[in-house]
């Protein structure tokens, strides 16, 4: 390990340093528009207090959220993030994921910090280029740096489809569609204790929390008779929320940037890092009605509607520009037809990997995920290697065994079905998982029992469920790289609920071309971590 840290200093002396800029400022009301895909994102702390609460923030573009980054399909994507970070209270490198993005070639840039990364530092810019060739649909991104994006840095990312097979079932998706779902922390990540609770929902980034001033909450305006396809991203570090909209059903069209066939629910619960898009259409009398997002994990008194905690307002033009009348924790409707996992499936078939019984994949690996009060996978805890994993293959590594931390690589050939088994019932839970570099068939929800070889969802994030439940998930090696695998309640994952796929070792100097600005990234992080920069 010590030649390749020698390393690191070779291609800085080779390629020279990273680019940097003077420090800058950001209006917020122009940095909460929509950028990208060529874009610039600027790293900044600023003082905000979205639900009525000051503290210190980490942003984008000093917005919370942060911009919408939107693109057509097939766009090449060269965002240009700048760290501007000066709080030392707060982390002050960082690092950016495209969440859901496959990055074929391109895992360089997939943003884990020392997975496929060694963070930025202040006064350093990194510009993350690629093309997420054939993807359309819901994305976000946000900080992969320690518990960085619980400071605010997340932000929704779409890819619109000119040629969407279900345009016909809406009338309206714009930026004014995308309704983010977000937890707010009035300490800094940094600051957190050993058990995070949130303190308050933020919607589209405001909210209230319980006993706080009555600031303003989010409208979502609608004109009656028209469909709107609205994009639900949860953000969230920690909680799921069940999402409804008073009196308006919804239909569900793509979850997670996968078409589905269209599915008529009245709530959906949605965990940390799952995207749904569902068409409402604005059918019912022009009136104010709540939209609700009650988080599933509540504490502190921030769980139910008191004091209109948990709501935005759902705003037909002409109606009065404020919000309901009715107090929104009376006579809260009772929802019958709640989304269920196992009846989501895609719009146009694609075959599982594998044959189709339970453990009929090329390789089959189970991950148990909580060992004595300790988030882990399979005994061992994740502790990110002081040379990202991804440098390690470069560097030489022929094999998952070579790779660092031990325990946590699990090697994967190519071409190869991988059947993964989650059970359920960890402390905490349950746990939304998510895998880098692919997306997954869900052939066993939680939740339930059978399993599904014929047409179950895909996605990229799926809840393993509670005590009992096994939930079960495929996918096909066609992508070298180390894809991270992982809780995706920020606070687990850094606490060890994370393990890294390392997927056809030997392609990856091949098949990965990275650039000279990305090695320049570990010389200088380890000189700033050494205080020698």
């Amino acid at each position: 390990m010590s030649q390749l840290r020698s390393f690191f200093f070779l291609v800085a002396a080779v390629f020279g340093s990273v680019s940097a800029l003077p420090s800058v400022t950001t209006d917020s009301d122009s940095a909460s528009h929509q950028v990208g895909p060529v874009a610039k994102l600027v790293i900044v702390n600023k003082d905000v207090s979205p639900d009525g609460f000051p503290r210190v923030a980490t942003l984008a573009n000093g917005a919370f959220p942060g911009p919408i980054i939107r693109a057509q399909k097939d766009a090449v994507f060269s965002v240009n993030v700048q760290d501007r970070l000066t709080n030392k209270d707060l982390d002050l490198g960082t690092s950016i994921h495209w969440h859901g993005f496959f990055q074929h070639h391109s895992s360089f840039v997939d943003g884990p910090a020392f997975v496929t990364q060694c963070p930025l530092i202040p006064n350093e810019n990194f510009v993350y280029s690629f093309q997420a060739k054939g993807q359309t649909g819901t994305y976000w991104y946000h900080s992969h740096f320690k518990n960085q994006y619980c400071d605010g840095l997340r932000g929704a990312l779409i890819i619109d489809d000119p040629n969407d097979p279900q345009k016909y079932l809406y009338d309206v998706d714009n930026d004014a569609t995308v309704i983010t779902l977000a937890d707010w922390y009035h300490y800094l990540s940094t600051q957190a204790p050993a058990i995070p609770a949130f303190n308050s929902t933020l919607i589209n980034g405001k909210g209230r929390f319980p006993g706080g001033p009555p600031v303003d909450i989010a409208f979502v305006n609608v004109t009656q008779g028209q469909r709107y396809r609205f994009r639900l991203v949860s953000i969230s570090c920690d909680p799921s929320f069940t999402f409804s909209i008073d009196n308006h059903t919804m239909t569900v069209i793509e979850v997670e940037g996968i078409n589905v066939q269209p599915l008529l629910v009245d709530s959906i619960r949605i965990f940390a890092g799952q995207r749904y898009s569902v068409v409402v259409n604005a059918n019912q009398p022009i009136n104010n009605y709540w939209l609700r997002a009650l988080p599933i994990t509540g504490t502190m008194g921030n769980a139910g509607f008191n004091e209109s905690i948990n709501v935005g307002v759902f705003h037909y033009d002409g109606a009065p520009e404020a919000p309901p009348t009715t107090d929104p924790a009376v006579n809260v409707p009772v929802c019958a037809k709640p989304l269920i996992e196992t009846d989501l499936h895609p719009l146009i078939s694609t075959p599982v990997p594998g044959n189709p019984t339970p453990g009929g994949a090329d390789i089959n690996i189970n991950l148990n995920n909580f060992t004595e009060f300790m988030f882990d996978m399979n005994g061992t805890p994740f502790r990110p290697p002081t040379v990202p994993v991804l440098l390690q293959i470069l560097s030489g590594a022929k094999t998952a065994s070579e790779l660092l931390p031990p325990g946590s690589i699990y090697g994967l050939e190519p071409n190869k079905s991988v059947e993964l088994t989650i059970p359920g019932g960890a402390v905490g839970g349950p746990h939304p998982v998510h895998l880098h570099g692919h997306n997954f068939h869900v052939v066993r929800s939680a939740g339930n029992s059978s399993y599904n070889f014929d047409n179950p969802v895909i996605r990229d994030v799926v809840s393993i469920g509670d005590t009992g439940d096994n939930v079960t998930i495929r996918f096909f090696t066609d992508n070298p790289g180390p894809w991270f695998f992982h809780c995706h309640i920020d606070w687990h994952l850094n606490a060890g609920f994370a393990v890294v796929f390392a997927e056809d070792v030997p392609d990856v100097p091949t098949q990965d071309i990275t650039n000279d600005a990305w090695f320049d990234l570990c010389p200088e992080y380890d000189k700033f971590i050494n205080g020698t920069s």
